[in-house]
């Protein structure tokens, strides 16, 4: 079972993240998602446990706890809504709409 977890502390990478989930079963696969221009974490993850017995062990423990001073927020992952509207990328979005070059 995959699962997300949010509100990670910027300082936390894969194997840390597999660490604190280890202890609730065999991790398959933990992944945090990092910026591709900064490298610099978003601040989630994803955690897939083998197990889905210990995946359910991993949300009720997890959600909610403190990790390095953080409230992480944790919970079975969903696929994206392909219906979603998306945020277009746009790298002059933080200028003044009304400036003219």
């Amino acid at each position: 079972m995959k699962l997300y977890v949010g509100n990670l502390p910027f300082g936390i990478d894969d194997e840390k993240l597999r660490e604190i989930f280890s202890s609730y079963g065999e991790v398959e696969e933990a992944t945090v998602i990092k910026d591709k221009y900064s490298g610099r974490s978003k601040g989630f993850g994803f955690v897939t446990l083998k197990d889905s017995k210990d995946a359910e062990k991993a949300i009720a423990e997890m959600d909610g706890k403190s990790v390095e001073g953080r409230e992480i927020k944790v919970n079975e992952a969903k696929p994206m809504d392909p219906d979603r509207p998306r945020k277009p990328f746009n790298r002059d979005n933080n200028r003044d709409s009304r400036r003219r070059y």
